[in-house]
């Protein structure tokens, strides 16, 4: 058979084809130019990676690529690749969000790439969004760490490239908080939010309905003011099936027969790529791109919809992306049936207020999340719970920086030689790292990107693999250390009447003792006969407080005095098992020492501080004349005892507590001043942990909360009872079995019992995941209804097996009712509150009228198949031996009048989140009073803020410029007295200085406020005019007083 003359072309070809690639391939130019066309489907493409700040490595190992046999990820090369990436092409974009890597990432870079990626965010190819630190997490983060940790982020990326985040991209969390919406959406200027995960029978209720896309009013106390768009997307932050295109990625990729563009016919090159390319599928590829699209245009308004392109860690090696989305977006625009275009979530934001729309209104939050029927995500509302609390309590130590920035306030007065002195021996110079963030010396920004890390939404959360926790709680710790440096340097400093301070002048040794809690504090343990203890008492809040304070010694014959001298009454107690056998274990596991000799009792007092300022106490061996004069000021021990009659009444003052002899539990809680008297029971219980079964295979784990059953299995129905009584505290110690101790506790003049948990180790010799919930039942009618709090701010109604945006198909009646705490919980029938606030976050509910419920622990034998791969089941050891982790807290709680339970709520609740700071010092009374100021205020002597107001951030930074906020504490309404507008004087605040230059600012301080824009977003059927909430108006820069309406926060940045 002859050879046709197009064979003879190709066989030509083929022999010449090495002299031809180059310069076929040279002229490939694809048409990515389109903006958005009007009158059609438009189809954003929006590039994107989700860099988890830890998660199955650490932060570290995922950076820099390590530890790959666990996943293969590596950032660095993903900001590498994608700077390349754009660069080819200018229409090309790009939008990134987590800090913790770009900023590490930013520092190795040299000036000539950083001109480069500049040039890159102020063409818009590359647009940060959302900005902070890490995503974090909705459920079990605190409002102030959420400000912080955003505020961290948006300050660099203003610093290095004067831009400001518009959008906010919560994609991953687990549920999503009306706090989220209006105050880390709208008050920080951002126009929208996105998010992926939501109720499975939710999204499927708006994908038929077409209300994925909605007007979010997070605030009953804002309204509209404060409203926000957010998008839910279709199924997750994924392209659509069929289009990712991740190098390791299964799905097609474009293959075409590209004609060069200055060919004007087909020739032989276009016959050797027909000949060479079997798989051509150009059209097909294009078909399915307009499928998916079209289906998708099915669930959402307007011609405009968003795919995510991109998901965890992706983008290793860009070009695999971007060369695919070229020829989507060329050949799609080609066919013409949709458009295609690169955009970003602020391009598709603007095009959707453009269409003048009126969206569906979504009002509270988005909790609980469900994937599945037996798939409620509310497990990890608790999961980690000492993890849990040391973010919390590191939480509250952090805002003690207040205290640094003070010192510079206080020491004004005494001479600039004396500040740069100081300032320079406690590092407060920065260096290029970190963004001129990096200090020299101890320095609490260690801290700070420490805790901005930690509030990632699979850090707190505990749903991190064990090591990357380990890595997590390290970085908390160093950070710690270095606060706790400076604060051992600034309280002396503070207090020695500005004499010279420093490394080498002062020979004062102050230390704190970080695990009080289980009975473990050098400092007053060792309580010489010629030097006594001083412990100087630090306020963080702006209001006097007068707290009771405990501290294990071993002696007994001991005095306390005042500043003044006065000897203050005190009790001793003996310390329990419980506590001593923690010592024994985790004081060895956390520092790797055994700890001495154990003390013997608590010694407890009360102490009074002024606002934002410190007092001083002296404890002291006691002579037996010293025992004679104050006899009636000493209660050696204190009263111990089994209780003889049927009811046992604990409570030095009004507030007393019922107990049953015979069943060791709580009865009954009355309060005599307000009249309230209440039948309540307090119990422990577990529910077994399912690991699957025959309607579904699904477990508990980290994430996932699936009972075996909705009958939870009683500690002990018999508690063993050990009262203890005394002048100051009245206590109530339980066992109610081998694994669960609690101590109940009523001070003298406080409406409010402290319950102490030690929890754990939990066994597992049945087989089974245990989830530890201590429960209280009171006589109350609460019609399903119970209300929670929204990241430690607003309080958000329940109604059990109901949901306010469809009707609810009840699978899982236990799991499917919890919700997250920060602050609290309460129950209110029609005469009484009933009030629980929490030290750390958890999952909480009420599964019965009148009952609420708090789980505090849990181990589990499986995983939930969510990705984490382990089993939560926390041990500890030492030496050669493991056992698992002991869970110890405290709750709170409070009975009032209904109406009245707001005051103890927020106010105790600043209480919890920001303790008094006990440091120590072993000097001699008479030497420390000779040279140090006693007990002081840094503000203004006769001021204190209002008891509605708290002031929340106040923060010197790199510019010089001070970082003030203030934040009202009650919502309107909330409560008749507080819920009113507020003012706090900044001239008390920081009297004897003069503020120069006053800036409000939005929430992250990266705007002035007037710049802020807010959108009018049409809301569907919304024709009802809504009055405006209480704010304060503008402050007056000659009276500086600053007015504050309900729940308002107000940022500003001050210049001295």
């Amino acid at each position: 058979m002859g050879s046709s003359p197009l064979w003879e072309k190709v066989s030509a070809l083929l022999l010449m084809s090495v002299l031809f690639v180059e310069v076929s391939t040279s002229y490939i130019q694809y048409n990515t130019s389109a903006g958005i066309v009007d009158g059609k489907l438009n189809v954003h493409l929006v590039p994107h990676t989700h860099d988890d700040v830890g998660w199955l490595k650490t932060i570290d190992q995922y950076y820099v690529g390590s530890n790959n046999s666990i996943q293969g990820a590596c950032v660095q090369n993903v900001l590498d690749s994608i700077v390349v990436a754009l660069l080819k092409n200018p229409q090309r974009k790009f939008v990134y969000v987590e800090q913790a890597f770009f900023q590490r990432w930013w520092t190795e870079q040299d000036e000539a790439t950083q001109e480069v990626v500049k040039k890159l965010v102020d063409s818009g190819q590359l647009e940060f969004i959302n900005g902070g630190w890490c995503m974090h997490d909705e459920a079990t983060v605190h409002y102030i760490d959420m400000i912080d940790q955003t505020t961290l982020g948006h300050r660099m990326i203003k610093k290095q490239f004067n831009k400001i985040p518009r959008i906010g991209w919560q994609i991953d969390p687990f549920g999503h908080s009306a706090v989220q919406a209006y105050l880390l959406g709208a008050e920080l200027g951002f126009d929208s939010v996105y998010f992926a995960r939501i109720d499975y029978q939710d999204r499927e209720k708006r994908r038929l309905d077409k209300s994925l896309e909605v007007v979010w009013r997070g605030s009953k106390t804002f309204g509209s003011s404060s409203q926000i768009f957010a998008s839910a997307f279709p199924v997750h932050y994924s392209p659509p099936r069929g289009f990712n295109f991740e190098v390791n990625s299964e799905d097609s990729p474009i293959q075409h027969i590209y004609r060069a563009t200055h060919a004007d016919s087909f020739d032989v090159f276009d016959i050797y790529r027909m000949i060479l390319l079997y798989d051509y599928n150009v059209d097909l590829r294009v078909n399915d791109f307009i499928d998916a699209a079209l289906a998708q245009a099915n669930l959402t308004r307007t011609n405009h919809i968003m795919w995510t392109m991109g998901d965890d860690f992706q983008y290793q090696y860009a070009e695999s992306w971007f060369k695919q989305m070229d020829k989507l977006i060329n050949y799609v625009n080609k066919d013409g049936r949709v458009h295609a275009l690169y955009s970003t979530p602020s391009i598709y934001s603007d095009a959707k207020y453009a269409s003048n729309e009126a969206w569906p209104l979504k009002e509270d939050d988005y909790f609980p999340y469900a994937d599945g029927p037996y798939s409620y995500w509310t497990g990890y509302f608790t999961s980690r719970p000492t993890f849990k609390r040391f973010v919390r309590v590191l939480s509250g130590y952090y805002l003690v920086k207040t205290c640094r920035f003070m010192l510079y306030h206080y020491l004004f007065s005494l001479g600039s030689q004396v500040i740069r002195g100081l300032y320079v021996w406690l590092g407060c110079t920065t260096s290029r790292v970190s963004g001129g963030r990096r200090p020299s010396g101890p320095f609490t920004s260690v801290l700070g990107d420490a805790l901005g890390i930690a509030q990632h939404h699979d850090a707190v959360s505990g749903t991190a693999k064990q090591h990357t926790t380990n890595d997590y709680a390290k970085r908390l710790a160093y950070g710690a250390s270095q606060v706790e440096m400076v604060i051992n340097l600034a309280i002396p400093c503070l207090a020695n009447f500005g004499q010279k301070c420093g490394s080498n002048s002062s020979s004062i040794n102050l230390s704190q003792c970080n695990l009080l809690n289980i009975s473990y504090c050098p400092a007053t343990e060792d309580i010489s006969d010629e030097k006594g203890l001083v412990m100087v008492v630090y306020n963080s809040l702006g209001w006097n407080r007068t707290e009771y304070v405990r501290v294990p010694v071993k002696d007994n014959h001991l005095l306390v005095r005042d500043a003044d001298g006065n000897v203050v009454e005190a009790q001793f107690i003996e310390i329990e098992n419980a506590s001593i056998q923690l010592r024994n274990v985790y004081v060895k596991a956390y520092i790797g020492k055994s700890p001495k000799d154990a003390p013997k009792y608590w010694l407890v007092f009360e102490v009074s501080v002024p606002p934002m300022g410190w007092n001083t106490y002296f404890i002291s061996k006691a002579t037996k004349q010293a025992f004679k004069e104050n006899d009636q000021k000493m209660y050696h021990t204190s009263t111990i005892s089994t209780p003889d009659n049927d009811t046992v009444e604990i409570g030095p003052g009004n507030f007393k507590m019922e107990f049953s002899r015979t069943s060791g539990q709580l009865k009954r809680v009355v309060n005599r001043r307000t009249g309230v008297d209440l039948p309540v029971q307090q119990s422990f219980l577990w529910y077994g942990s399912s690991t699957g079964d025959e309607q579904d295979s699904q477990s508990s784990g980290a994430y996932i909360f699936r009972p075996l059953s909705g009958h939870p299995t009683a500690a002990s129905r018999l508690v063993t009872l050990k009262v203890v009584k005394g002048s100051i505290v009245d206590e109530i110690h339980q066992q109610f079995n081998s694994w669960i101790h609690q101590v109940i506790r009523i001070y003298k003049d406080k409406e409010i019992a402290e319950f102490e948990f030690t929890i754990g180790p939990i066994p597992t010799d049945d087989d089974f995941g245990k989830e530890v919930i201590t429960r209280l039942t009171a006589n109350m009618m609460t019609n399903k209804t119970f209300y929670t709090d929204s990241n430690g701010r607003d309080f958000l109604q329940r109604i059990r097996d109901h949901r306010e945006d469809w009707n609810l198909s009840v699978t899982q009646p236990i799991a499917g009712n919890y919700y997250p705490l920060n602050l609290g919980m309460y129950l209110a029938d029609k005469k009484y509150e009933l009030s629980v606030l929490v030290d750390r976050a958890c999952g909480g509910s009420s599964i019965q009228d009148g009952q609420l419920e708090i789980m505090l622990h849990r181990l589990l034998l499986a995983d939930d198949g969510r990705g984490v791969g382990e089993a939560l089941d926390e041990i500890v050891c030492i030496d050669d031996g493991c056992e698992g982790l002991v869970a110890r807290g405290s709750y709170f709680l409070n009975i009032n009048k209904l109406g009245s339970g707001a005051i103890w709520r927020r106010t105790k609740g600043q209480e919890i989140y920001s303790p008094v700071l006990l440091s120590f010092a072993h000097e001699e009374e008479r030497i420390w009073k000779s040279s140090h100021t006693l007990k002081a205020t840094t503000m203004d002597p006769n001021y204190s803020l209002p008891p509605n107001v708290a002031l929340i951030t106040l923060e010197e930074l790199e510019d010089g410029t001070v970082l003030l906020r203030l934040a009202h504490l009650y919502e309107n309404g909330e409560d008749v007295i507080n819920s009113a507008l507020a003012k706090v004087e900044l001239k008390k605040i920081f009297a004897g200085k003069t503020i120069k230059e006053l800036k409000e600012t939005s929430l992250s301080a990266n705007q002035e406020k007037w710049e802020m824009k807010k959108r009018n977003w049409r809301v569907q059927g919304d024709t009802v005019e809504h009055p405006d909430p209480v704010k304060g108006r503008s402050v007056n820069n000659s009276t500086l007083i600053v007015e504050l309406g309900p729940m308002e926060i107000r940022t500003f940045l001050l210049r001295f």
